[in-house]
């Protein structure tokens, strides 16, 4: 304890510190709205007990997780956290930036699809492609862009490389330029799994319902609602 400095106060066992949940917490001084300010020795940051704003409250990324993942448009989980549809956005990115794609275990099989929408305009047509692990039901890779070889291809070389038993498929004619033959499957019913996802992921968020009003702007918002809901 800093016995010159009077506002470096230990506070002891009462208080932990959000980012590091450490006890080691020392007063610094007060916020200019007269709030105290703690310093933690632990992460070096600083932090206030009872923020004014929402945002920077500890639990709203878990609150917009949450609403991310059950369909709430952008405007929508604005209203509802009482935060600011920009900061939000920003909020969605950020925490997209720290999810790590899953590891793709070897000699599994899978399911490949694609699915239709558009950024900003309904001309700006995009392409949503992914690979669901059949066995546990759990989506290993995906990829948004134009309707090209290039974007299907991104998904296939991640399945190609971890040495894929069998790739499920329906009979788009680019499969089978993209695709070993020794591996291709387009049997009839054999992507019923990924399908039955397709009607989830259409439902569970607006963005990419057939007949709404809501639609993505930005191809990352996109890109970081889909890495929420796939894998967190």
């Amino acid at each position: 304890m800093n016995k010159n400095n009077p506002s470096c106060i230990r506070i002891g066992d009462k208080i932990l510190c959000p980012h590091c949940a450490s006890n080691r917490i020392l007063k610094g001084g007060k916020t200019i709205n007269h709030k105290q300010r703690y310093n933690c020795k632990e992460c070096k940051k600083r932090f206030i007990i009872n923020y004014t704003y929402n945002a920077c409250k500890s639990q709203i990324n878990q609150q917009i997780i949450l609403l991310t993942k059950e369909g709430l448009g952008i405007r929508s989980t604005a209203r509802v956290l009482q935060i600011s549809a920009t900061t939000l956005l920003k909020r969605i990115i950020s925490i997209a930036s720290h999810i790590a794609q899953p590891p793709i275990a070897k000699g599994r099989t899978y399911e490949v699809d694609e699915m239709r929408t558009y950024i900003g305009k309904k001309s700006r047509l995009r392409w949503i492609v992914y690979a669901l692990d059949r066995e546990s039901r759990a989506v290993v890779d995906f990829n948004v862009g134009r309707r090209t070889n290039r974007t299907l291809n991104r998904v296939i070389i991640s399945l190609e490389l971890s040495q894929a038993v069998t790739v499920y498929t329906d009979k788009l004619q680019n499969y089978r330029y993209l695709i070993a033959k020794t591996i291709h499957n387009t049997h009839l019913h054999s992507t019923n799994h990924i399908e039955r996802h397709n009607l989830s992921l259409r439902t569970h968020l607006k963005r990419l319902n057939r007949k709404t009003i809501c639609f993505s702007r930005s191809m990352v918002v996109l890109i970081a609602v889909l890495r929420i809901y796939f894998w967190c």
